[in-house]
């Protein structure tokens, strides 16, 4: 998750409306996007990218920029399927917030109300009472307990030999191992008394639906989130390059790391970690889904101001999106989503990213209609920063440098 400073976002936004400006002074349409995307991953060194964005609920723009596959010399196509990584979470959030609106559970419900599974104990060890305490809604805030960075601790999800170890599997951990392995850890603070980005808490949310769905965690997903808003496409990621779609990127880890493999028919041989190293299959709710740039904005556009939501009620939005106990004033992270107050009435500026070895991700949610996804085939930047981090303020720049947007809605070319 990115927060970027507010006077810096505002001093680089500033500056690089200002070189889009005039970079395409006869720009009409949606050129400065295109532009700046085409620019970017030239100058830095990345393999391909999508991008997609919408203006009061039609897309303007889908479009496509440098190599899916390096060696097949293969271009990007505008609906191309990428890893999303985090932006996962406001998926799965809204899993949750539709089932709440049916009265199938409530946010302030402790999660181990919805929970089955058994702490995978260690030798000795003592199952942490305070489990009893999570509920649902700090799992979505991420305020459940956890913190990868704590001294002592760790994120189960970048570890799974350790957890397949300890739970003595025979192949890679799921979604369910996991949870079980954290289960029987105890946690890195008390419930609710701060903040820290936790991908454990979403993996909890992911046995809550399918709990009370009674259904696979993907299967409800498709169903009751993504196929109200046109995504048909979405997919769980698959660790092993053969087992993906065709549509599919490839990904290029920035430094690059290799690993051995979690899965058949290469499992234990030598692989790059996007190829089945890392344990992507068990990311599921917290990072798995597999999307288009053009899916991503038909979702954002659900929660649209000013427009009826296919997704939730107004009132539904508003608890997704409203600020945590202790919340900053300028910027928190609620439901799945970041957000920052913008506009007049009440209107926020919404958003998430994702990051893993291999990918890097963008989605934002405008004040003023404006929705955009921008999706990288690798993690980084030559400098090293997250691709996602560096077209923030960019972005932002092209959608203001736009002088005449399209009337067409581009919607219709993509199934």
């Amino acid at each position: 998750m990115i927060l970027p400073a507010l006077t810096r976002r505002a001093a680089l936004a500033t500056a690089l409306a200002a070189l889009v400006a005039r970079e395409t002074r006869a720009a009409t349409g949606t050129e400065p996007f295109e532009q700046l995307l085409t620019k970017f991953v030239a100058d830095n060194g990345i393999p391909g990218a999508a991008v997609a964005v919408t203006r009061g609920g039609k897309l303007a723009l889908a479009a496509g920029v440098g190599l899916a596959d390096r060696a097949a010399k293969a271009p990007v196509k505008p609906d191309a399927l990428f890893r999303i990584a985090s932006i996962s979470k406001p998926i799965t959030a809204v899993g949750v917030m539709r089932l709440a609106e049916r009265g199938k559970l409530k946010l302030d419900d402790p999660v181990r109300k919805y929970l089955s599974l058994k702490p995978a104990l260690a030798d000795g060890a003592q199952f942490d009472e305070r489990w009893d305490k999570i509920t649902i809604r700090q799992c979505l805030q991420h305020t459940g307990g956890w913190d990868r960075g704590a001294k002592g601790s760790f994120d189960p999800i970048a570890w799974p030999w350790r957890v397949k170890r300890a739970l003595a599997l025979n192949g890679p951990p799921n979604a369910d191992d996991v949870v079980r392995y954290i289960l029987g850890r105890p946690l890195d603070f008390a419930p609710g008394e701060r903040f820290a980005y936790s991908n454990v808490g979403y993996l909890v949310l992911g046995r809550v639906i399918e709990t009370v769905a009674q259904q696979s965690y993907e299967a409800f997903t498709k169903k009751d989130v993504l196929a109200p808003v046109g995504v048909t496409r979405a997919v769980l990621a698959r660790g092993a390059p053969e087992a993906r779609p065709a549509a599919e990127v490839r990904y290029y880890d920035s430094q690059p790391r290799t690993g051995p493999c979690l899965y058949p028919p290469r499992a234990d041989q030598l692989v790059p970690l996007p190829d089945g190293a890392e344990n992507v299959e068990a990311f599921e709710a917290h990072g798995g889904w597999v999307a288009s740039a053009v899916d991503l904005v038909r979702f954002a556009c659900a929660f649209d101001y000013g427009t009826k939501s296919p997704l939730l009620s107004a009132a539904s939005i508003s608890d997704m999106w409203a600020a945590p106990p202790n919340a900053g004033k300028e910027v928190w992270y609620a439901c799945g989503w970041s957000v920052r107050p913008a506009g007049a009435a009440g209107r926020a500026n919404v958003w998430h990213t994702g990051l893993i070895p291999g990918t890097s991700a963008l989605l934002v949610r405008r004040h003023d209609g404006l929705n955009w996804a921008v999706l990288f085939n690798t993690d980084a930047t030559a400098s090293g920063r997250s691709a996602a981090g560096a077209i923030d303020g960019p972005m932002h720049a092209a959608a203001d440098a736009v002088t005449a947007w399209p009337d067409e809605n581009q919607f219709a070319r993509f199934r």
